[in-house]
């Protein structure tokens, strides 16, 4: 038998204790989801970080550009992977299938985006992603370049690294609350 963790190693005020503001962002992604992810509520503790979060995720995760929306998920997946984040593989991972339309193709990501079904182009994006995301100091014009041969447009490749470095945030954040998927999360997209 199981015992339920608690979703985060810090604080989490009730929905009726947050601002406004957290509160109508909250209710609105539940209602298109169907619950509230628990970085939600985790990051609901701090109000002015969450809203600086969600603007820079918003920013970055919606912007059009070069990268689909599935694509933007898989640096999600393959850079949260990197860094060993349960929350975020497993969260992105659903949001990855579903945008994706594939079953299939969040837990390949995670798991060897090398050896994932995915194109050419995506695995350059993957490859440099996780580069941002282990080895940043050892980016190059060479990185920049092999990505420029795919497609990729100097904006696609701060993107590519935006994102990253945002997740790398996020990772650390998540791991060090122990921050606990919801169940809901492991069913989506299959």
């Amino acid at each position: 038998m199981s015992v339920e963790a608690p979703i985060s190693r810090f604080p989490v005020p009730k929905l009726s204790e947050m601002p406004e503001d957290l509160r109508a962002r909250i209710t609105l992604v539940q209602e298109k989801a169907g619950f509230v992810p628990n970085i939600f509520l985790a990051l609901a503790h701090r109000p002015d970080e969450f809203r600086a979060f969600m603007a820079y995720h918003d920013a970055l995760m919606d912007r059009p550009g070069g990268l689909s929306k599935a694509e933007r998920e898989m640096i999600v997946v393959a850079t949260s992977a990197a860094n060993q984040c349960l929350y975020c593989v497993v969260a992105h991972g659903a949001i990855l299938r579903v945008r994706a339309k594939n079953p299939l193709l969040a837990d390949q990501v995670a798991v060897n985006y090398a050896k994932a079904d995915i194109t050419p182009r995506q695995r350059a994006m993957l490859a440099f992603a996780v580069t941002v995301a282990t080895a940043s100091q050892t980016v190059g014009p060479e990185d920049h370049a092999a990505l420029a041969e795919h497609g990729f447009s100097p904006d696609d490749v701060w993107d590519i690294a935006a994102i990253t470095a945002l997740f790398a945030l996020s990772n650390r954040l998540a791991s060090v609350a122990d921050l606990r998927p919801n169940v809901e999360f492991y069913a989506m997209g299959r």
